[in-house]
């Protein structure tokens, strides 16, 4: 149960304990992405990657930026939604905006901090070594101390803050942004299973990370970041077991979406049974606890996971749990014994190695002519965040293949995705913000394009007026190729979960030794620009239309001098919303 003595723990721990950075850390210029690293470790570049895609987070902040070991260390940011959670007399200050815009979600939120802290877990010698340990702790914290926030009790879950149609419709820096901003939760009333067992899962993975336990999942390199804090982990394993408890035992099974509709055009979730089972298996992890790792298995068998194609994103979560099922079998051989279970290694290689040789194979999605895996549907709106998600989960597990061929063919498979981004496209772009002279210069983001014009974002201001370091935007389209237009939300909209495995694959080339990123190898500034016109939701085939005149509220257009075409009031909110969020969907 949460208690009143809970919540003060909480509030007292925020900043305590966290490490305080040294040496410090700034993003350098791009131009320094063409130099190649001096001799020895760790690899510069590569230190330069997990400490940009770190920043980023910081440069999403919300709330009082000055909390924290380290303080505010992006000097455009300021101070912002200093009201949240006033709508029900709570702090839900904090946290960090989602993507492009304004509200802060908790359901994809929940991915990200998953993903953060299963880096954090295998990859820490990577962390410690670039000195991003204390950069680490200070992300999670941030993200885990509004999560608490978020859960006040023990079945209330505020899953969005934001996002009435004021702020979806406001363009601007973050001193303007629209107030009041109102919170939406889930309760026993209005069920949220997949949004309670999500945040779970993230508290559980966290509290393992913070706990100093060994997780020996695939060699000896591979450990927990210095992260250790006793304290720290009991809070965030009291929250995960208080959600897990509230998902599992409330009835009816509901999806958040499902029981807050106001909230389903930005992350519309299609099922429950995956986040229950990673919520379960988590626990199982954090705890050694047979009766989750019980729960975790009946829930793989009853929402029939086993044989599943789908990518790993913030809405399907079954392809981590079979390398989750895997790790546990190698790092807690005992656990399914003790549950009474049959379950072993080979077993969670067989689930794991269908999944992944379907994706090298080609069963699952496809290769563009570039080389980036590519899923109909699921990257039309977000191209490069599967394919590195597949990338992620492949150098994860193969150090636990059943061959050295298959381990050889997954980490070859993620090679090609890793340098996919990182310059070897035909647009020889280097898809994280800063990184390079060739790096994209106009991610959509409100924060950090420095206009006020919803109808003109493209070119108001011509130039962006700062450099979102360490953002991944959402990538070229199909054909690979990509229009550098802070309009076109599908192939510059920036997010959290689309960055959350970034740190975690750095630290994995630092931990390895890894050769410098392909990127080095490129000339500055000898990226392609094509020709024509995008062709994708944001900016429709055959348009003349900027996306920002679509995506305005009043749409107007005139062909010739008799017809002219006004929006409705519906359909121009709508159309914001989906302008704005990208409606990352996928199918379960």
């Amino acid at each position: 149960m949460l208690t009143t003595t809970l919540a003060l723990a909480v509030l007292a721990s925020r900043a305590a304990a966290q490490a305080s950075p040294s040496p410090t850390y700034s993003p350098p210029p791009a131009s320094s992405g063409t130099t190649a690293s001096p001799a020895g470790s760790p690899n510069a570049q590569w230190s330069t990657v997990l400490g940009n895609t770190l920043w980023f987070y910081d440069a999403q902040r919300s709330g009082r930026l000055g909390a924290g070991a380290y303080g505010n260390r992006v000097p455009w940011r300021n101070d912002s939604s200093l009201q949240d959670g006033a709508d029900w007399n709570l702090d839900l200050t904090g946290g960090w905006y989602d993507a492009g815009d304004y509200i802060k979600a908790t359901f994809p939120l929940g991915y990200t901090m998953f993903s953060l802290a299963w880096g954090a877990l295998s990859y820490g010698p990577g962390y410690d070594a670039a000195h991003q340990t204390p950069y680490l702790d200070g992300t999670l914290r941030w993200g885990y101390d509004w999560l608490m926030k978020a859960h006040p009790s023990d079945d209330v879950l505020f899953v969005q803050v934001g996002g009435n149609d004021a702020d979806l419709a406001y363009w601007g820096g973050d001193q303007n942004i629209p107030q009041p901003r109102q919170g939406y939760p889930v309760n026993a009333s209005h069920p949220g299973t997949d949004a309670w067992a999500s945040t779970a899962a993230a508290f559980a993975l966290g509290s393992l990370a913070y706990s100093g336990s060994q997780w020996n999942t695939s060699g000896s390199a591979h450990a927990p970041a210095s992260l250790a804090n006793g304290t720290y982990a009991g809070l965030l394993l009291q929250h995960a077991e208080s959600l897990y408890k509230t998902a599992k035992g409330t009835t009816p099974l509901a999806t958040y979406s499902q029981s807050v509709p106001q909230i389903k055009a930005a992350y519309s979730s299609s099922g429950y049974g995956d986040d229950l089972t990673i919520a379960a298996l988590a626990l199982a992890a954090a705890t050694n606890s047979s009766g989750y790792y019980q729960d975790a298995y009946n829930y793989y068998q009853q929402y029939a996971l086993s044989g599943k194609r789908q990518v790993w994103n913030w809405d399907s979560r079954s392809p981590a749990a079979f390398v989750l099922f895997a790790e546990i079998a190698n790092a807690r051989p005992g656990i399914a014994q003790a549950a009474g279970l049959s379950t072993n290694l080979t077993g969670w290689q067989t689930e794991t190695e269908a999944y992944l040789d379907s994706i090298v194979n080609g069963k699952q999605g496809y290769l563009t002519k570039g080389g980036l895996l590519y899923y109909p549907g699921d990257s039309d709106e977000a191209s490069l965040n599967p394919a590195v998600a597949a990338a992620t989960l492949m150098l994860r597990y193969a150090p636990l293949a059943s061959s050295s061929d298959k381990a050889a063919a997954y980490n070859s498979f993620a090679k090609g995705q890793i340098d996919y981004l990182l310059g070897n496209n035909p647009m020889s772009r280097v898809y994280i913000v800063g990184q390079h002279p060739n790096s994209p210069e106009n991610p959509h983001s409100a924060l950090a394009a420095g206009g006020t014009n919803l109808n003109n974002i493209r070119n108001d201001p011509p130039t962006e007026a700062y450099l979102l370091y360490g953002a991944m935007p959402g990538g070229p389209l199909k054909s690979d190729k990509f229009w550098d237009y802070r309009d076109d939300w599908v192939q510059t909209e920036i997010a959290l979960d689309y960055n959350s495995n970034l740190p975690g694959i750095a630290a994995f080339q630092i931990v390895n030794g890894s050769a410098d990123p392909y990127y080095v190898s490129l000339a500055a500034n000898s990226f392609t620009t094509p020709g024509g016109k995008p062709c994708d939701a944001a900016l429709p085939c055959g348009s003349s239309l900027s996306g920002g005149a679509k995506a305005g509220i009043a749409i107007g257009v005139i062909v010739g001098v008799a017809l002219i075409v006004a929006a409705l009031a519906f359909w121009q909110r709508e159309r914001i919303r989906r302008w704005r969020r990208g409606q990352r969907f996928s199918a379960k």
